[in-house]
């Protein structure tokens, strides 16, 4: 951990648990990504990841736009930023949720069905609307975290109902098509990452020629891995980076569009809780917390062990000894009366002591944003930003809002 995360995290008292987010690291991490692609390559944050406020007036300083996939994220996005390029995608967009896009001057709409476009030459009215068409490319997907296409899906068209809404399009004259996107898997490392893009650009091309369509935009969305087993293991953005320049440099004509969320903020949120009661079951410790993951819902959603530091308080002024695992495995649980509520199973402790602090890392996405916020309607977490290490820790008790 960070020293100077450190020290504010001491501060925090009665606050926990809290949401911490590191500022100056969000901003080294999106520079470092920002300069490893090329010229022709448009970065849009995807907002579903984390929508805090202050996290994306930090990444609207060097990104392109935001995709954002409800009216709510419209809103949102659109309200912090007046002028910035968005990106609407996602199933299920309702007509309101079109005209709402619209009337925003939303850069992009995503189509994912025929109905879908269908549906928004209802809405038109005399405006003009800029779109990509989604397709469920039919490549092979390998075992990803989670697959969006390559089989059976709910998101994107298949390849055989392009030709209608290409014949939709040119009898409207009030779309304008711009590309393909073709979100189809995340959780993929650099070089996988690229293999699938070079199966994209392949069916992309030969779809494009048999149509006699220039082929001018792509969107290959996100799913850039992020090992929460290893945090130090980091996508590998130079390596894509140069990827990308390779795919480029066949195609002198082409703008690549990326929408990664996880790996840009995952690494700079931690939650901050503290340990409630240490209790042993059947020969195995138990850590209960306070919160749990109905505030941070990401080991629940990935079923694995959200990594974490321990920050000892010594502060102790009851008459007992306090509770306490030493040198043991402990599984740390939040307060929700179900056993899923589980941040990490049997994680290795030195010592761990009711009063101590936890501070959970990668919680910078998918995490306060995804969880059951009013189960059992314990209170919500405070959040706390660090913009500068000379500075006092920022406080805002502000729940956030999509």
């Amino acid at each position: 951990m960070r020293a100077t995360l450190l020290h504010h995290v001491h501060q925090l008292t009665d606050d926990l648990p809290a949401y911490v987010y590191d500022l100056p690291g969000l901003r080294e991490h999106v520079r470092t990504i920002r300069a490893a692609l090329p010229q022709r390559v448009q970065l849009l944050y995807a907002a579903k990841a984390n929508s805090d406020p202050r996290v994306l007036q930090v990444l609207a300083e060097h990104v392109d736009g935001f995709e954002v996939a409800s009216g709510g994220e419209i809103r949102h996005v659109r309200g912090l930023f007046p002028g910035a390029p968005i990106a609407f995608g996602g199933p299920g967009k309702t007509p309101a949720e079109l005209t709402q896009a619209l009337d925003a001057g939303v850069e992009r709409l995503h189509i994912e069905s025929e109905h879908e476009l269908r549906t928004l030459t209802t809405v038109l009215g005399d405006r003009i609307a800029d779109v990509l068409l989604r397709v469920n490319v039919p490549v092979t997907i390998r075992p990803v975290a989670l697959a969006m296409g390559g089989g059976p899906s709910p998101f994107g068209l298949d390849p055989s109902q392009l030709g209608r809404c290409l014949d939709i399009i040119a009898a409207d004259g009030r779309i304008r098509l711009h590309g393909l996107h073709a979100h189809l898997a995340s959780g993929l490392d650099a070089r996988a990452h690229l293999a699938l893009v070079d199966q994209i650009m392949s069916w992309a091309d030969r779809w494009a020629h048999q149509r006699g369509i220039p082929l001018t935009e792509v969107n290959i969305g996100g799913g850039m891995g992020v090992d929460y087993a290893d945090p130090r293991d980091v996508f590998d953005w130079p390596a894509f980076g140069i990827g990308l320049r390779r795919t480029l440099e066949r195609h002198p004509d082409l703008t690549l569009r990326i929408e990664p969320g996880r790996s840009v903020t995952a690494y700079c949120g931690w939650y901050v809780t503290q340990v409630l009661d240490i209790k042993f079951s059947r020969g195995e410790a138990f850590a209960v917390l306070r919160g749990g993951t109905h505030h941070l819902r990401t080991p629940a959603a990935k079923q694995h062990d959200q990594p974490f530091e321990v920050v000892p308080d010594d502060s102790w002024h009851q008459p007992w000894t306090r509770p306490e695992a030493r040198d043991e495995p402990v599984t740390l649980v939040g307060q929700l009366c179900t056993p899923k509520d589980v941040l990490a199973r049997r994680a290795m402790v030195d010592r761990l002591r009711v009063g101590d602090r936890i501070a959970f890392a990668m919680a910078g996405a998918y995490a306060w944003n995804i969880s059951h916020h009013e189960f059992l309607m314990h209170p919500h977490p405070t959040f706390h930003h660090i913009d500068d290490a000379d500075a006092p820790i920022a406080d805002t008790h502000a729940v956030q809002t999509a």
